[in-house]
């Protein structure tokens, strides 16, 4: 703990004083000194020049070129020196070395160091990370760059040898690499020495051959690794090879010359965050003096014949200066040096500083200079672990900004014009003013140690970023960027705005005012002002998607898929999806803004702004402070869980409130719709008009010469007009307490003080958000501090909580400074004790951090099959926070602008809490429309701070009966004293408790227990076996495989009908078709077991092949079947009756990973796509079918199930390795079911589990968090890790603290500061994707949408006026819709003697004639014994009934009556028409009804061909008054639960499948009719996959495409509409037409897709015409 303070002082508190000057005990002399006298230097030339030589121009002439001159040479000679590291040649030589070349060679490098043995270069070697294989070979791979040695006889030998069973090195081609360290021993005597001691060793006769030069005499044998903290970077070193090269006693031989072989590799050891110096440096300290020493040098290359030596490597270089890498970086030091010379020394000579002050400023150059040189690593205000080369330019760039700004106050207070620029009573041109400001600025310049040891100031790009993105928010009215070239090109898009409109408003401003009249080319400004800010307001501000959307219509690319590589299938479906949305927002921009334009142009021009007057304004004031009262504080306090913090269950709840599993999407509600349209209202209406209300009453005084002139004026007006605009289209939230409050204080209360009104609105806005910020960083410091709830995490939490109570006064300061600033205030190490950071952006993070999934597609081969990568649970469950980030990019808008997250602005955070998954949701920018936002997912198992933290925001308060220190109770749903009073001493607040969003349920089974005994192990490879013969024959290169004659040679030992595989790897236990006889798998034990299957696949083929016991089919599924059951031996290391052994084996084949170990099996590689189609697929597929043997154990064995099964899985279900790219595709995609084998390799445990994934609605509770809180404590977070070094896990201020949640939003930083398992990009969310809110507002309104909307209207009412026209007559014939739309059987109709044809009705055109074209129909025979009386209450009971639960089915019952006088048409049917009455009930109808109703006869068939007839037991009447339409026969005869006819139905043979072209021919002769769906709570969207097979399909197609399975991303929604193919009705005779339910089912066809929808849930739109 002592020496890391140490450290901290030494290399954090001091060298941020003095820019980076420090001494480094773990450095050498000559480093300390050469940094000493260097900084001693940068500090006394200066202060030396000015003490004596006079104050003139004489001291820049001198100080410049001299800095000049010492950084250029500085800078060439490093940059120089790292270019001799990189290319150059290496020196090496025993430093016992005696003979005459060693002699002649110390004579030319006389200036060398005698020994570099050093703390970076322990022992005299050169440590490499890492071989790396260069582009071109080692220059000069010749005799004199090739390694000699001696043979076991001491005689020079060369050649090639093999390197024993220790390591290979491979030729140029490859790369040396080895997965341990390794030692490489250059010697020439068995005497090899290491560190003081002797090591015995072994030499090879020959030379070995490494990089293309001759290598011998090399001894591998492990080395210890480094013990580095490079671990704790950013950018990792790869340790896998560590390389330590020792030269030891030779015999004299020539000199021996590397060239680039032993150079350090500059990619491993120069990334720009490895923290080489101090922290690596440190760990290397001086080592014993070895026996024997040597020395080397680097070759440096002054001219073509002229070289020096080097005798420092590249650690000792890193340590003397900071590398610049590119030849930019170095002029850029070298311009900022001399800049800060030149403008130093300007402020000197003019007389800004006095006495001691003249030091200090010296002081303050030094340090911006030696930064340049040798930076502060790391600085307080860095982000990120390690080396930051941005970092060393902040020092002199602030210097420079601050000196320019000093210099030019200083002029402008000198030379002032006349006119002066006065708001508020302040005149902002006085020189007194303009001398303050330099003042202050000079004192901070001078305080820059201090500013920097504190960390006030962040790096050079941060605060470019934070700049503009504050004055674009403030002064443009824009949004937050999410990065430094959205902040760029942002604030040059208002820059461009402003210009373009202010051309027009001058214009205007010129032109003659008066009371009653307003130019109309200010009207114009209006129109345009309102029309850009709506567009201004819907764009993003990365401008990234908008490039992409403009270079793909530019310069389209063809997507050139390559078949063979697996990942071309793998697309990521958002890029494309984002560049949609913004092409439809700018498509519908154009229209909209147009409109905008003209609209606003011509209620301007009305002079309505001027007749109305004064009672317009007073109207609009009260009209905003209505609206937004009821919609931003009303509206959500009623609707949040706990409203005012008093109540305990909210006022207006959703209809999933009360829902203990929520299974469908979230229903809209009335209140969520008044929402949107007040808000739409609000800042589409109310607030424009408020602005150009303003405008028109205050232009004409801003521009007046008494207030800001014309010029100045016009500009204000513009800046003005486009703040208040975008910021009330962006985020209305706050701007209604504005106006008011703006309104009531300048119109009442302070009136001579305004400036005009929109100027007032113009200033209070920026006002009021630094107010808010103000506000809610005391509300964090009130409830962090609070003593009653205080959690101390450590000991110094308890110390420093009474010091922090008399600074309070300074802790208001800090807070009124950051709010002013918008910077955070953290927690000094989570204590009481809070401190001011530096500024930051909104996106707070300046690194675009985002994890990385590990997986396939970024993993080396080698490691997925030896070490399986990313197999721990928190790499594998970030998918599941991947998958919710999509989710909520495609809804998170919408749900926001209904109000389902309640108030929201700019930078809030919330988290999302459910049964597992916490993710912390940071909303970014929020625009019109649009939300950018960034989640963050924590840990499934957290750690204990975490889960009491999750607790607190899960569990319920509405139990709590306290009343201080008693219980008395609470009034009904309204919270207990104590309970309100804790509520409001939180820095969180729960929103909403059921938030639903579209997720995956995760179920996992344990694969030992499902595995655990033979039997099931045998089923599991009876499924293997089925499996891949199931995707053999069902696959398309079938025919060619059959064909391939190198298959044929490999198999035809198979062929042989006698031939049996006796390899140990079959088990009698677990393979079914094992002959006991024969003590193998033999040919024909197989096609007993598996023949029959075969067949029935064959048979299941477009072409079926020939299939018995001798054809090629059946030994090409013989092989395959034995080849990969001797795979899964193999991989279980042919243990297969070990459990472990067996599901490692499964593990590995089911993540593609087959050794191909016998010489039988090597046929398969004459195509490789067997294994990839089918063997692979097949063990996937037996796990899915093992898991269904448990809830149905014997339903696969009939073939036509277990086909349909697998058919069915291939289509709904994705299998796949959770390592497999198409694993994340699959789930990003959306797919309805997953399923995976997970090996889980965490914390000690070992074991498989197989995963399921179903799509869902999950729920959440939404928890609004402090936004002030999260970023303190992320800031406290970084200062404590990046700054103070402070690596202890346990640290106090991530211990958990209820009322802030510390542990989860610590958690919650980016890594290294925090350990989320998954970090999002920053993501963009459209309103245009949420489906609800295109149902209120519409979709986007562009003019291919509007052309379509014309079209679509057109169609719908061609279609409705064909529906309701009637062919006369009379009111039956309206009542049955004027006429036919059944074909009929003409013929079979006219020879029925009891058919009555009405003379009314048309024949329905389009319909032949002949008995083949009508299915099969029942007649039914009179019922006896009912009156004439009760066939008249039927009819009009029946006439009076709905025909929309009756008529919206596939078969419309058309008959022909016998015995009555039903108007029939000549085809004998007759169809419905709708009827709006509601449906009528048995339990209303009188009881005598009901009795009469209940003497319905049983109905029969009659007729074997051609057209029956049906009737419902009603008599005969001949009153045609009484005739009842047929259908409305069968709707009452539903309502009494009787079988009317089922004409559509068709009888199904017992062991026939019915086909759809059976299914088709036998509809041709029903009529059709349209339904409209109207209620989606009806569809049964699932019952397609019931395994209790509930429903009778006509067709095993149809049911397949009837279900969420086969839909993918395409889902029914109201209003769409489609034809009924089929019906089930209740208690049906007929198992085909049988409901399994109370109710009648349809099944509804909309396009290509399939809907079985419950009957209450359409509209029937009549027959289709």
């Amino acid at each position: 703990m002592g020496s890391q303070t140490l450290q901290i002082l030494r290399q954090g508190v001091w060298a941020a004083l003095s820019g980076g000057w420090y001494y480094d005990p773990h450095q050498a002399t000559f480093v300390n000194a050469l940094h000493l006298y260097l900084w001693l230097f940068l500090l006394g030339l200066p202060f030396t020049l000015y003490m004596a030589l006079p104050s003139s121009m004489i001291i820049v002439a001198v100080y410049c070129p001299v800095v000049a001159a010492v950084f250029i040479v500085l800078k060439m000679v490093n940059y120089r020196l790292h270019r001799a590291l990189d290319a150059g040649e290496i020196v090496d030589r025993s430093a016992e070395f005696t003979g005459q070349r060693a002699k002649a060679e110390q004579g030319n490098c006389s200036t060398r160091r005698k020994d570099s043995n050093g703390p970076s270069d322990p022992g005299g070697g050169i440590e490499m990370s890492e071989f790396i294989r260069e582009a071109t070979p080692p220059v000069g791979c010749s005799s004199r760059n090739s390694y000699a040695g001696l043979d076991p006889s001491n005689q020079i030998g060369s050649g090639s040898s093999r390197l024993g069973t220790a390591a290979t090195i491979k030729g140029d081609t490859d790369t040396a690499k080895t997965s341990d360290d390794i030692s490489l021993s250059l010697g020439q005597s068995s005497s090899l020495c290491k560190e003081g001691s002797e090591e015995q060793g072994k030499f090879s006769s020959t030379l070995y051959e490494t990089g293309g030069c001759d290598m011998s005499l090399v001894n591998f044998e492990p080395a210890a690794r480094r013990a580095s903290n490079i671990c704790d970077t950013d950018s990792h070193v790869s340790s896998s090879t560590s390389v330590r090269f020792y030269p030891h006693d030779m015999l004299s031989l020539p000199q021996i010359r590397l060239n680039r072989l032993l150079t350090i590799d500059t990619d491993l050891l120069e990334q720009q965050d490895i923290d080489l110096s101090p922290d690596l440096a440190a760990t290397y300290g001086p080592t014993e003096e070895a026996a024997q020493k040597v020395k080397h040098y680097y070759r440096f290359w002054i001219l073509p014949q002229l070289w020096i030596g080097i005798n420092f490597d590249r650690l000792t270089l890193l340590a003397l200066f900071d590398r610049n890498r590119e030849i930019l970086e170095n002029i850029l030091a070298v311009v900022l040096a001399i800049l800060v010379a030149f403008l130093g020394s300007i402020l000197l000579i003019q007389g800004f500083f006095r006495d001691i002050w003249v030091f200090q400023f010296c002081l303050v150059i030094a340090s911006c200079q030696y930064s340049l040189l040798k930076s502060v690593q790391p600085d307080s205000s860095s982000p990120r672990h390690g080396h930051n080369r941005i970092i060393a330019y902040s020092r002199p760039v602030y210097f420079c900004l601050c000196c320019g700004l000093i210099w030019l106050l200083d002029y402008g207070s000198r030379n002032l014009t006349t006119s002066k620029f006065k708001l508020y009573g302040v005149t902002f041109t006085n020189p007194l003013v303009l001398l303050s400001a330099r003042d202050l600025v000079i004192v901070f310049t001078l305080c820059f140690p201090i500013v920097f040891f504190i960390g006030l100031l962040p790096q050079v790009n941060t605060f470019v970023m934070y700049l503009c993105e504050q004055l674009d928010i403030h002064i443009f009215g824009g949004n937050a960027t999410t990065s430094l070239l959205a902040a760029l090109y942002s604030f040059l898009c208002s820059i461009v705005a402003v210009a373009l409109l202010y051309g027009l408003c001058y214009g205007a401003l010129r032109d003659s005012w008066d009371g009653q009249h307003i130019p109309v080319l200010f009207s114009v400004f209006c129109g345009l002002l309102v029309a850009v800010s709506y567009h201004l307001s819907r764009q993003s501000s990365d401008p990234s998607v908008l490039f992409s959307l403009m270079q793909s219509k530019i310069f389209p690319k063809t997507d050139e898929k390559n078949p063979e590589d697996p990942l071309s299938e793998v697309r990521d479906p958002l890029p494309e999806k984002l560049s949609n949305s913004v092409s439809e927002r700018l498509q519908s921009d154009l229209v909209v803004c147009i409109v905008i334009g003209v609209l606003y142009f011509a209620i301007h021009v009305s002079t309505v702004f001027t007749a109305l007057q004064p009672a317009l304004k007073y109207v609009l004031y009260a009209l905003v402070g209505v609206v937004g009262l009821v919609t931003h504080y009303v509206l959500p306090q009623v609707r949040k869980q706990l409203p005012w913090h008093c109540l305990s269950r909210p006022l207006l709840q959703t209809a999933e409130h009360k829902q203990y599993e929520v299974r469908n999407a979230a229903t809209m509600m009335w209140f969520e719709k008044l929402h949107v349209w007040l808000l739409f209202v609000e800042k589409n209406i109310i607030y424009p008009l408020i602005v150009l209300n303003e405008l028109s009453s205050s232009a004409e005084t801003i521009a007046s010469p008494k207030k800001l002139d014309t010029e100045l004026g016009a500009l204000m007006i513009t800046i003005a007009g486009l703040k208040l605009l975008r910021s009330s289209f962006s985020s209305p939230t706050y701007q209604y307490i504005t106006v008011i409050f703006t309104v009531l204080f300048f119109k009442f209360d302070y009136e001579a003080f305004s400036e005009t009104m929109l100027l007032d609105l113009f200033f209070m806005s920026i006002l009021f958000s630094k107010l808010w910020e103000l506000l809610y960083k005391l509300q964090f410091v009130y409830t962090y501090v609070a003593p009653w709830q205080i959690t101390w995490g450590s000991a110094f939490h308890a110390f420093a909580q009474p010091f922090a109570v008399p600074h309070s006064a300074m802790l208001f300061v800090q807070a009124v400074v950051s709010a002013f600033f918008s910077t955070p205030l953290n927690p000094f190490l989570g204590s009481a004790i809070f401190i001011t950071s530096y500024v930051r952006p909104v996106k707070f993070w300046e690194r675009d951090y985002n994890t990385k999934r590990v997986d396939h597609s970024n993993t080396r081969l080698a490691s997925q099959l030896d070490r399986n990568p990313g197999s721990d649970d928190n790499n594998l469950n970030s998918i599941f926070y991947e998958h919710l980030t999509r989710s909520l990019q495609h809804s998170l808008c919408g749900d926001l602008l209904l109000g389902r997250w309640g108030n929201y602005s700019t930078g809030d955070c919330f988290i999302l809490a459910s049964d597992y998954l916490n993710a912390l949701v940071h909303l970014i920018e929020i625009g019109n429309g649009l939300v950018t936002f960034q989640l963050r997912g924590l840990e499934f198992r957290g750690t204990y701070c975490q889960q009491r933290e999750v607790e607190a925001i899960t569990e319920g308060v509405e139990e709590d009966e306290g009343f201080c220190c008693c219980e008395p109770g609470h009034v009904p749903h309204v919270l207990s004293f104590n309970a309100a009073f804790g509520q409001r001493w939180l820095a969180w607040e729960v929103v909403v408790t059921k938030y639903i969003l579209e997720g995956y349920s995760i179920t996992d089974n344990s694969a030992a227990s499902m595995l655990q005994v033979f039997d099931l192990r045998r089923v599991l490879t009876t499924y293997y076996v089925k499996g891949i013969i199931y995707y053999v024959t069902t696959s398309s290169k079938l025919e060619e495989w059959l064909a391939n004659e190198t298959m044929q040679e490999g198999l035809r030992l198979c062929a042989d009908r006698n031939y049996v595989d006796v390899d140990p790897t079959f088990n009698p236990n677990i393979d079914e078709d094992y002959d006991h006889r024969l003590a193998g798998i033999s040919r024909e034990s197989f096609c007993v077991i598996y023949l029959n299957w075969i067949e029935y696949c064959s048979s299941r083929r477009a072409k079926p092949l020939d299939v018995d016991k001798d054809s090629s089919l059946v030994t090409l599924c013989y092989g395959l079947c034995v080849l990969g059951r001797r795979a899964l031996g193999t991989a279980s290391h042919h243990m297969s009756s070990n459990l472990e052994s067996f599901l490692y084996g499964l593990h590995a084949l089911f993540k593609g990973d087959f050794r191909i170990s016998s010489v039988r099996d090597e046929w398969i590689f004459a195509d490789m796509e067997l294994l990839r189609k089918v063997v692979v697929p097949g063990i996937r597929m037996s796990i899915k079918l093992h898991q269904d043997h448990f809830t149905s154990p014997d339903e696969y064995e009939d073939p036509t199930v277990l086909y349909e099964a697998i058919v069915s899985h291939e289509k709904n279900l994705v299998i796949a390795h959770e390592g497999d790219p198409a694993w994340r595709s699959a789930v990003l995609a959306n797919s309805p079911s997953l399923l995976a084998l997970r090996h889980v390799m965490d914390d000690g445990t070992n074991e498989y589990k197989i995963i399921m994934l179903n799509r869902r609605y999950l729920s959440f509770r939404v928890i609004k968090v402090n936004k002030e809180c999260v970023r303190g404590l992320w800031a406290g977070q970084q200062q404590e890790l990046v700054f103070l070094r402070n690596r202890n896990p346990e640290r106090g201020s991530i211990q958990n603290a209820k009322q802030a949640l510390r542990n989860m939003i610590n958690s919650s930083c980016d890594q290294p500061i925090g350990y989320p398992i998954f970090v999002s990009p920053l993501t963009t969310s459209y309103s245009d994707s949420h489906d609800q809110l295109k149902e209120i507002l519409g979709g986007p309104i562009s003019l291919g949408n509007i052309w379509n909307f014309i079209v679509s209207t057109w169609h719908r009412l061609r279609k409705g006026c064909g529906a309701g026209c009637n062919s006369g007559g009379n009111i039956e014939d309206s009542d049955t819709g004027g006429g036919t739309s059944c074909p009929g059987n003409n013929a079979t109709t006219a020879s029925d003697p009891h058919n009555n044809v009405s003379q009314g009705s048309t024949e329905h055109p389009g319909q032949g004639t002949g008995s083949g074209l009508h299915p099969p129909t029942t007649s039914y025979p009179p019922t006896l014994g009912t009156s004439h009386s009760a066939h008249s209450v039927q009819a009009s009971l029946v006439r009076q009934s709905p025909a929309r639960a009756s008529m919206a089915s596939q078969s419309s019952y058309c008959y022909s009556s016998r015995h009555s006088s039903l108007r029939m048409s000549t085809t004998g049917f007759v169809p419905c028409r709708r009827s709006s009455t509601s449906q009528i009930s048995l339990r209303n109808l009188p009881s005598s009804i009901q009795s009469r109703l209940s003497m319905v006869n049983q109905m029969e068939a009659v007729g074997s061909g051609g057209v029956g007839c049906v009737q419902h037991g009603l008599p005969s009447s001949s009153s045609s008054s009484q005739s009842i339409p047929a259908c409305k026969h069968h709707t009452l005869v539903a309502f009494l639960g009787t079988e009317g006819g089922q004409s559509g139905a068709t009888e199904a043979q017992p062991g026939n499948t019915s086909s759809p072209a059976n299914i088709s021919h036998a509809r041709k002769g029903e009529v059709i009719y349209r339904v409209q769906i109207v209620d989606l709570s009806q569809i049964l969207e699932g019952i397609n996959l019931s395994k209790r097979k509930e429903l009778q399909w006509p067709d095993e197609g149809i049911r397949l495409k009837a279900g969420r399975n086969s839909w993918k991303d395409w889902s029914p929604q109201e209003g769409m509409e489609g034809h009924v193919v089929h019906r089930w009705v209740p208690c049906s005779r007929d198992p085909s037409t049988r409901s399994h339910i109370d109710k009648t089912v349809l099944l509804v066809q909309i396009d290509d897709k399939y809907v079985t929808i419950i009957e209450t849930g359409v509209l029937e739109l009549g027959a289709e015409v």
